[in-house]
């Protein structure tokens, strides 16, 4: 058992959606082990998904200036850490990938008196941080970003012997999702496959002409419903790959929320995605997909889930002027690999799909 006992904990994880996913058991671990009530604070993208945690009783949702977001002021950061002073909270967690520097969220929780501020960090953060785990990656090592999560909350004691993605989706959920599908298709129940071509950043990007191909050659192999996903502002991009593969595909961009988003994902044969949120929220409904992977952060695979990585390079004038990521795309990404063939999606889908449905 761990010495110490933290009833009120504070995690900070300021970034999107699949992140917030992937430290969610790091999350658990703390939960489990201390009995405590857990307040995340995240962006508003990274907030989405907070409903479907049950590891997570309260949520901040703050953009912070030293995250990528629509922008903030000096005049909300000195709120938020008022705010956060007044919750009294015990100890302070801050999540990070390792090209991201932690220092800033522990000022923030250092300004708020919380008694116990654990993180990484390369340069000695002395009174910053209580609890200061020195970052081995990815110079001495590189582990999966759930791995990391574990490890750092494992300083403090915590401990999960479930480390899966766990969503959890209602059943008002699923009924609202078979709703609104049974209002733009007579064939709700149908077996369906997904494909998810919408990125957050353009260098993950797939091209749309390959996205038509790729679904007009599912559509002649497998007897399947296509559905193209997305958020409001890839309904554009969705509705574009839909119509270029025809029937039997339909976007359902911007239709649905996280739930009914999730469900859908949960309830389809495969998925075929971008590295995004999707292939993280398919990795916690145990869906089979395949991840079209722009080579940025080897940490961000699916977790433990049947899946195909297919890989590609990030184009040059795309690439992060970021010296942490820049090391590793010298020392892991040498090679130029052009985006996968249409060809290459359709051979990895045949080791993912039952022959019934062939």
């Amino acid at each position: 058992m761990p010495e110490q006992t933290f009833k009120n904990i504070l995690c900070i994880r300021a970034d999107n959606m699949g992140d917030v996913i992937m430290t969610a058991p790091a999350i658990r671990a703390l939960k489990e082990t201390f009995g405590s009530r857990i307040t995340l604070l995240t962006s508003k993208a990274g907030s989405l998904i907070g409903p479907y945690l049950d590891c997570i009783d309260d949520l901040i949702v703050s953009d912070l200036p030293w995250v990528q977001s629509a922008g903030s002021s000096s005049g909300a950061l000195a709120a938020g850490i008022d705010e956060i002073k007044s919750r009294n909270f015990d100890a302070a967690i801050i999540f990070t990938v390792y090209s991201q520097s932690a220092l800033p969220a522990a000022m923030l929780v250092y300004m708020a008196d919380i008694p116990v501020r654990l993180a990484y960090a390369r340069e000695n953060p002395y009174q910053l941080l209580t609890h200061w785990l020195p970052d081995p990656e990815p110079y001495q090592q590189i582990s999966h970003q759930v791995k990391r999560d574990l490890d750092l909350v494992a300083q403090l004691g915590a401990f999960t012997a479930d480390d899966r993605l766990l969503l959890q989706i209602g059943s008002s959920e699923r009924a609202s999702l078979f709703r609104k599908l049974s209002a733009v298709t007579d064939s709700a129940e149908r077996p369906y496959m997904i494909l998810h071509p919408g990125v957050s950043e353009a260098k993950r990007e797939y091209p749309a002409a390959y996205w038509i191909e790729v679904g007009k050659q599912i559509a002649e192999k497998y007897d399947l419903q296509i559905f193209i996903t997305g958020a409001v502002a890839e309904r554009e991009l969705a509705e574009k790959v839909s119509l270029g593969i025809g029937d039997p595909a339909m976007s359902v961009a911007g239709m649905l929320s996280i739930g009914e988003f999730a469900t859908l994902i949960g309830q389809a044969t495969c998925v075929v995605s971008v590295n995004t949120a999707t292939i993280h929220i398919a990795a916690a409904m145990q869906t089979p997909q395949v991840v079209l992977y722009a080579e940025t952060n080897p940490q961000h695979t699916p977790w433990k889930s049947d899946h195909r990585i297919l890989p590609f390079s990030v184009p040059t004038h795309l690439r992060s002027r970021n010296t942490v990521i820049q090391y590793v795309s010298e020392k892991l990404y040498t090679e130029h690999i052009p985006f996968p063939t249409p060809e290459m999606i359709l051979s990895a889908l045949e080791t993912l799909l039952p022959g019934s449905h062939i």
